[in-house]
């Protein structure tokens, strides 16, 4: 059986006309798009509009009729589309970690509702802390950035993640792995993946934090502690589905970090009479 044509939404780098185009492989898009917009077809390609995944024959048939494709000349580079900041796909990787961490600094302050005004007061400043560290980092964006060349990245150079097991693991046993820098199709799968808190956010880290801010009676909370818990790789592990476990971790916050420790007084003593 001879594959169908595929139709495709086709435009060009800074153009807004955009066409339909059809095909029953890549190159046969290729050239009717270089033919529209009268391009030479030497070093011209095809990527995803998207999120500019370049299209290949392999993951041509696999496209939804009507996919919105890009044609770039040589030299040419995908500029993004969803928002004008995501030139490249680092960059998308970036923010969707950054929307993972801010959205557990607003279930973090949310919790401020629940607390007593006196106490209330107390927290947010906690929260205000926490967040301008948050800020000062870029929300650990850097732990999807295969680019980063620190030692924050949970990837490799060529963008490979690797689950890192259960809660209650060392590792994983399925060996689960993906690379969502390759295609859209494993980005999607990628945005199931989990950062899962071993120490519990909601049962466990929140709770224990507003206690601990109640109950401080002249004590200095240890803000960073809880911050390590709650936005870092310190306390989270990136897992496949298949091995995120929402059962009741029963892991508890370390008592002897709650506060920070206590400042000793140091007496000068008094010079002696000769």
């Amino acid at each position: 059986m001879s594959k169908r044509p595929r139709t495709f939404k086709l435009r060009a780098l800074h153009s807004q006309d955009k066409y339909g185009v059809a095909g029953k492989n890549c190159q046969e898009v290729l050239l009717k798009g270089c033919q529209k917009f009268q391009l030479p077809i030497s070093g011209c390609r095809l990527c995803l509009y998207e999120d500019g995944t370049e299209l290949t024959e392999g993951y041509f048939q696999s496209l939804p009729d009507n996919t919105e494709l890009m044609l770039l000349t040589p030299g040419q580079a995908w500029q993004g589309c969803l928002e004008s900041r995501f030139r490249s796909k680092s960059s998308y990787l970036r923010y969707s970690c950054e929307s993972r961490i801010r959205s557990y600094l607003k279930e973090v302050n949310a919790h401020a509702s629940t607390l007593d005004p006196q106490p209330r007061e107390e927290y947010l400043k906690i929260i205000s802390q926490m967040c301008e560290k948050l800020k000062s980092v870029h929300y650990n964006g850097s732990y999807f950035d295969r680019r980063d060349k620190g030692r924050k990245r949970l990837c490799t150079a060529e963008g490979w993640f690797s689950c890192q097991g259960p809660f209650d693991l060392d590792a994983c046993l399925s060996k689960h792995s993906i690379n969502p820098y390759s295609n859209r199709e494993s980005r999607i799968l990628f945005s199931t993946w989990n950062l899962d808190h071993k120490i519990e956010k909601k049962r466990t880290i929140v709770p224990t934090l507003a206690e601990a801010v109640a109950e401080q009676n002249g004590k200095e909370v240890d803000w960073e502690y809880f911050y390590s818990l709650l936005f870092t790789s310190d306390n989270l592990k990136l897992v496949h589905i298949a091995c995120h476990k929402k059962s009741c971790h029963n892991l508890s916050c370390d008592e002897t970090r709650i506060y920070k420790p206590k400042k000793k007084v140091v007496r000068k003593r008094a010079a002696r009479r000769r």
